[in-house]
C-alpha cells in the first residue's frame, strides 16, 4: 500500500464513479428501461443511435428522459464518508461515463461535489478516455479513485489511494495487489442468489396452479402423460411469468421508490445488479418457450398470448383505470385456457365465466388495499396507477358484486345440463356455493380491516381457512362423482 501522511490524501481530490460505487444500480440501463416505458418502438432506434458511438447513445437517452436524483439507491455507508470528508474541506469530484445531464442532477441533489467530470454528446468518459481526463485535470497520482469494477484498475494504478465499494467479484484481490487500496465499503448482505430468487417472485408462481384446473375439472388427473404435460405447462408459465416480472420492475424503478413496500424490491432498492437482471428477461423467456415447444402447439400460441398481454399491462394498461383489473382477470383467466391447450381439452364456458368474474374481484381487492394504505400514509394519488383514494368505495362495490356473479355463475352451472355428464350426484356440489360464499365475503371484509397485506390470489393459497375450504369442496366433488 503506497504510504501518505493523512495531510497528502485530504490535498488530493477525491474522484468518485458513480454507476456502481455512488449509486447501487447503472443509469444507463435504467434509463434505456424508462424510455422503453415512454414508448416500445425505441427499442428499433437504440441500435442505430448505438452506430454512432456510446456518447451518442447516451446522449439520445437523455434528451428524451429524466431523472428524479432523489429517489435513486445511494451506497449510504459510502455516501455517508463523502459528505464527511466533505465537511472536512476535501475535494469531491463526481467522475462518470454517465451522461452529463444525469451526472449534474445527483451532484445538484447531493451538494457535495466540486466538479461533474462526464459523458457528452461526442466524448463517452469511461476507460482510457477518464483516466487521460483525470490525469490532465490532476496529474499522474495527483487524485484517489473511488470505483468498483475490473475497469476501474487502470485508474486505481495512476490513483494516489484507491477506495473500493461493494467490489465485483476478484477485483479487490486485483486492487490491493496493485498496492494502492486505501479504504473498502461493502455493505452487502446474504447470498446475491437469494437476492435473485426474490425477484424472480418465486412465491408468484402459486398462480401458475391454475393451469392444472382443465385436467381436474375434466377428471383426467389419473392420467400420467396428461399430468406430466400439465407440469410442464406449469414450469413454462412460471418461468415466463418470471421474466415477466423482471421487466415490469425495471420498468417501475421510479414507481417502486415511491412506494411503502415496492421500495424494498431488489432492483428497487439496488441489492441486485441491473445488468443481470436485463440479461435474465430473455434468458427466461427463451427458456419458458423452450419448454412450451414440447406441448401442444395451442399451448405455445396461448403462452404467446399471455406474454404479449403482460407486456401490454406493464407498458401502458396498468396505469388505466379499470382496464387494469380487466387485464389481470384476462391474465388469471389466460392461465386457465393454457391448462386446457397442454392437455388437449376444451375449457367450458361455465369455467371461464366462473374465472373472470372471481379473478375481477380479487384484482379489484389488490387495488383496494393498495388505495388504502395510500389513504393512511395521506396520500390521495397512486404512483403510475390510474386511481385515486376517492375511489375506495366504488371500487369495493365493484369487487363484491364481482364476487357474488361468480358465485351465480358457479350456482347456475350445478344446476345445467353439463354437470351431469360428469357427476353422478350434482347435489352434493350445491354446498360449494356456501363455501365460495364465506371465502370471498371473508376476503373483502379482511380487505376492508385493512388486514389483507399480500396479493389476495396468494393470500387464498396461503390462508389455512382457505385451504380447509379447498379441501372440503374437492371431497365434495370426489363424492359427487
Amino acid at each position: 500500500m503506497k504510504k501518505d501522511s493523512v495531510t497528502d490524501t485530504a490535498s488530493r481530490p477525491l474522484c468518485v464513479d458513480l454507476d456502481g460505487t455512488l449509486l447501487r444500480s447503472d443509469l444507463l440501463v435504467e434509463t434505456v428501461f424508462a424510455l422503453f416505458k415512454q414508448n416500445i418502438l425505441y427499442v428499433f432506434l437504440l441500435p442505430l443511435w448505438l452506430l454512432k458511438g456510446k456518447a451518442y447513445l447516451k446522449q439520445q437517452i437523455a434528451d428524451r428522459v429524466d431523472i428524479d436524483a432523489s429517489l435513486l439507491p445511494y451506497h449510504y455507508t459510502f455516501l455517508t464518508y463523502l459528505q464527511q470528508e466533505h465537511a472536512q474541506g476535501r475535494q469531491l469530484i463526481l467522475t462518470t461515463a454517465s451522461n452529463e445531464k444525469f451526472s449534474e442532477a445527483v451532484a445538484l441533489y447531493l451538494n457535495i461535489f466540486h466538479d461533474v467530470l462526464a459523458s457528452n454528446v461526442t466524448t463517452n468518459l469511461s476507460g482510457q478516455r477518464k483516466l487521460r481526463s483525470l490525469q490532465e485535470h490532476f496529474g499522474d497520482s495527483g487524485f484517489d479513485y473511488a470505483g468498483n469494477a475490473m475497469a476501474d484498475l487502470p485508474l486505481w494504478n495512476h490513483a494516489g489511494q484507491a477506495v473500493l465499494v461493494n467490489p465485483e467479484r476478484g477485483v479487490k484481490a486485483a486492487a490491493e495487489e496493485q498496492g494502492s487500496v486505501a479504504k473498502i465499503f461493502d455493505d452487502r448482505e446474504g447470498h446475491p442468489l437469494k437476492r435473485y430468487l426474490k425477484a424472480l417472485r418465486l412465491h408468484q408462481w402459486l398462480k401458475n396452479l391454475l393451469v392444472f384446473v382443465p385436467l381436474l375439472m375434466a377428471h383426467r388427473f389419473g392420467d400420467v402423460a396428461l399430468v406430466g404435460q400439465a407440469v410442464l405447462a406449469f414450469l413454462s408459465f412460471g418461468l415466463c411469468a418470471s421474466s415477466v416480472y423482471l421487466l415490469n420492475d425495471l420498468l417501475d424503478l421510479p414507481d417502486d421508490r415511491q412506494h411503502p413496500t415496492k421500495r424494498h424490491r431488489p432492483f428497487a432498492a439496488g441489492s441486485i445488479s441491473i445488468v443481470y437482471g436485463a440479461l435474465l428477461i430473455p434468458g427466461l423467456l427463451i427458456a419458458a418457450f423452450a419448454l412450451a415447444i414440447m406441448l401442444p402447439i395451442k399451448f405455445v400460441g396461448v403462452l404467446a398470448l399471455y406474454y404479449v398481454s403482460t407486456l401490454a399491462y406493464s407498458l401502458r394498461l396498468k396505469r388505466a383505470a379499470l382496464v387494469d383489473v380487466l387485464t389481470l382477470a384476462g391474465l388469471y383467466t389466460i392461465r386457465i385456457i393454457a391448462g386446457a391447450a397442454a392437455v388437449a381439452v376444451v375449457p367450458s364456458f361455465w369455467l371461464l365465466a366462473f374465472s373472470i368474474f372471481l379473478f375481477l374481484s380479487l384484482a379489484l381487492v389488490k387495488r383496494f388495499t393498495e388505495l388504502l394504505t395510500m389513504q393512511q400514509q395521506k396520500s390521495t394519488k397512486t404512483s403510475g396507477r390510474g386511481y385515486s383514494t376517492t375511489d375506495l368505495e366504488t371500487l369495493s362495490q365493484f369487487g363484491s358484486a364481482s364476487a357474488y356473479v361468480a358465485v351465480l355463475v358457479l350456482a347456475l352451472y350445478i344446476n345445467s345440463e353439463a354437470v351431469r355428464e360428469f357427476y353422478a350426484h350434482p347435489e352434493l356440489i350445491w354446498l360449494l356455493c356456501p363455501l365460495l360464499l364465506y371465502m370471498v365475503m371473508r376476503i373483502w371484509l379482511l380487505a376492508r380491516r385493512d388486514a389483507l397485506h399480500e396479493d389476495p390470489v396468494i393470500f387464498v393459497i396461503r390462508d389455512r381457512r382457505s385451504q380447509w375450504l379447498a379441501g372440503v369442496g374437492a371431497i365434495l366433488l370426489w363424492l359427487a362423482i
